[in-house]
């Protein structure tokens, strides 16, 4: 049985297949659920569809942003959003202008909320 268009599956340590969303459809989903907050997000660079790894940037419409990246916490072994960076936010612009310098398969989506709002807390979004 082949894996659905819009997950990818992958042979783990132990022979089992684990299988995972493409970037593009958590890029979709994630959109979408931001869409139902009405909070304002872009795709402000378009990674590769398949595994290209996502950063998402909040600007709080200040002169602020922090941008967050998808990383592992080691003592749970989940996935978490942690800070990569944050700052004024050409500061931030220009860390991930770096970012996006040397891995060209990087999704960078901005979402703007004065109130903070991003959603990466909520569930299914890890």
């Amino acid at each position: 049985m082949w894996p659905a268009p819009d997950r990818v599956c992958r042979t783990n340590d132990v022979g089992g297949v684990v299988s995972r969303l493409t970037a593009r459809f958590w890029v979709d989903a994630y959109l979408a659920r931001l869409r139902v907050f009405d909070i304002s997000a872009f795709v402000v660079a378009h990674g590769d569809d398949t595994g290209g790894a996502v950063l998402v940037k909040l600007a709080t419409l200040d002169g602020n942003a922090v941008v967050y990246q998808r990383s592992f916490d080691l003592a749970s072994g989940e996935r978490v959003w942690a800070e990569l960076t944050s700052g004024a936010e050409t500061e931030v612009d220009e860390a991930v202008a770096r970012q996006l310098s040397f891995d060209p398969d990087l999704w960078v989506i901005e979402v703007e909320d004065r109130a903070g709002r991003h959603l990466l807390d909520h569930e299914g979004l890890a």
